[in-house]
């Protein structure tokens, strides 16, 4: 009897041994059985493809064998490529199935629409898609958007300068042919030898606005920086400027830091202010290039016996105290249109007036170049018919040398000078009128 329940309790425990072992194998083989949500995690990668992916500066995006997406970088996302686990964009789409079917790597270019702006601007990309082992497809894409921008600017400044080369050089060799075949009149030929004379000035007058553009925009100005006294650039760009005000009757006024002082009038300049302390940090042939452009501008575009003021103040900013300096002018003012380009490369308001007064359209674009690389900016108010201003906030040079030599600080008795009252104020430019 003792041995039959003993035989029985052998076959039981074999048979539960047997039962488990088969239970445990088949939730292994359960487990390692891809489901519909494990295609959509890291572990059907390869090995080390998700550590490659997330270090490329394309948008990645691995589809499965049923367009489901397995891996997707932010960047995909963030361009608008997937949606609810599925690639959005169906030329993509249609490509990876055609790269699943025959294995060949494809590439296209493509003008996407742009999420969320309604303005219908285009997101230009590269696609490129490969096969990525048996059931995996790799889509890569590249945004060719700035690229684009880039090549379109290079072309329309290339186009433009050609333009702008070609007027005076034509003019110049019609000019010569006239004043050949009037030889012998010396009223006809003082005349045409007076026209030569400014569109060779005006040629000059391009190809110097072309070297300067070109300076500022491969020069790194803070290496040769220094102090620059504030009045000493507003006085050489009303200098630079004198004469053709005095031409139009055009009264200068300047007004540093705010302060009273002795003005004159008998050559059209007015000066008002005696600080002279107010100093930029930053180079002075740039800086005074580019308050020359803006007082040049102001005098151009301004009808004959009016007035253009020239203020500066200090202002309070983070990281420390800014220079402005604003030039108002009572002109023919600009539209809002305009001021969206009015800083764009040979962009003019009023090109007739432009190729009157020799205007390249190359002066703003130089002004916007020169603030933007020392740390500053350049904004503008105008209204038409009532006059322009022109403000460029630049960093002081006295901010530079409290933050310490590491950060590009002036040391010395000139940066030692710069005030601390900063309560001043601009000098209020009256209302636009005819003076007398």
């Amino acid at each position: 009897m003792n041995a039959a329940v003993a035989a029985a309790a052998a076959i039981a425990g074999v048979c539960t041994g047997v039962i488990a072992m088969l239970a445990f194998r088949w939730s292994e083989r359960d487990q390692k059985r891809p489901t519909r949500s494990s295609l959509h995690t890291d572990a059907v990668l390869p090995p080390g493809v998700d550590t490659v992916l997330s270090v490329l500066r394309s948008s990645a995006v691995v589809l499965d064998e049923a367009d489901s997406v397995v891996k997707a970088s932010s960047a995909a996302y963030a361009l608008g490529l997937v949606r609810g686990g599925k690639l959005a964009v169906e030329p993509m789409l249609k490509m990876a199935r055609d790269t699943r079917r025959d294995g060949e790597i494809r590439q296209v270019e493509l003008d996407l629409p742009r999420r969320g702006t309604g303005r219908g601007e285009a997101l230009a990309v590269s696609a490129r898609v490969a096969p990525l082992g048996s059931r995996l497809v790799l889509l890569l894409v590249e945004d060719l958007t700035e690229a684009r921008r880039i090549e379109a600017v290079r072309r329309d400044f290339v186009a433009n300068v050609s333009h702008e080369l070609k007027t005076p050089v034509g003019a110049l060799s019609l000019l010569s042919e006239a004043v050949m075949d009037a030889s012998e009149d010396p009223e006809a030929v003082e005349r045409f030898a007076g026209r030569m004379q400014i569109e060779a000035t005006r040629l000059t007058n391009l190809v110097q606005e072309l070297i300067d553009l070109s300076r500022v925009q491969n020069d790194d100005p803070l290496e040769d920086a220094e102090p620059v006294p504030v009045d000493e650039l507003v006085a050489e760009a009303i200098d630079r400027s004198r004469h053709q005000a005095s031409h139009k009757q055009i009264t200068l006024a300047a007004s540093i830091g705010g302060a009273a002082g002795p003005s004159a009038e008998g050559d059209g300049t007015r000066r008002e202010g005696g600080a002279a302390a107010l100093q930029i940090w930053g180079n002075r042939g740039q800086l005074a290039a580019a308050l020359g452009n803006l007082v040049e501008n102001a005098v151009n575009y301004s009808p004959a016996r009016t007035r253009v003021g020239i203020a500066a103040r200090r202002v309070t900013a983070q990281g420390g105290d800014m220079i402005e300096v604003a030039v108002t002018d009572q002109g023919i003012g600009i539209s809002d249109k305009d001021k969206e380009r009015i800083f764009e490369r040979f962009y003019r308001v009023d090109p007739a007036r432009s190729r009157a007064t020799g205007g390249t359209g190359l002066g703003l674009a130089i002004v916007k170049h020169v603030a933007a690389s020392h740390g500053g900016e350049v904004t503008v108010w105008s209204s038409e018919g009532q006059g322009s201003t022109f403000t460029l906030r630049l960093p002081e040079a006295a901010a530079h040398r409290d933050r310490g030599p590491g950060h590009g600080g002036g040391t010395g008795a000139a940066a030692d000078t710069a005030p601390t009252d900063e309560t001043t104020t601009y000098e209020p430019i009256p209302a636009p009128e005819v003076l007398p």
